[in-house]
């Protein structure tokens, strides 16, 4: 599935976006814990989390993560999306609870 189609249909409020909309995501990994996402996203993940500082940026660089979905509406810092770009990491924010996301990227996925 492509992420674009993710972020279509669960009304995602995309923040950086280079092109990521033809990026193929493989999966979803829900964390908030770094160390947790550095041990087990996998390369074409997309990563749902509440976090919003700037190491999340490097993590899912680190791991090959194609999008950070960030819940509850949470504000995300210019600096956090200023890197966020330069790493080619999409990232998109949402009204709705990480439950609530996962569940519906896991039916968008099956």
């Amino acid at each position: 599935m492509k992420l674009g189609d993710i972020i279509n249909d669960v009304s995602l409020d995309v923040k950086t976006c280079n092109v990521c909309l033809d990026s193929v995501i493989t999966g979803a990994y829900v964390s908030d814990l770094l160390s947790d996402v550095m041990a087990n996203a996998k390369d074409g993940n997309v990563w749902i989390t509440l976090q919003t500082h700037l190491n999340i940026v490097a993590v899912a660089s680190l791991k090959g993560v194609k999008g950070i979905i960030i819940v509850n509406s949470r504000r995300v810092d210019e600096a956090v999306l200023k890197k966020a770009e330069e790493e080619g990491v999409a990232i998109m924010v949402t009204p709705l609870s990480a439950f609530e996301v996962a569940g519906k990227v896991y039916q968008l996925l099956k």
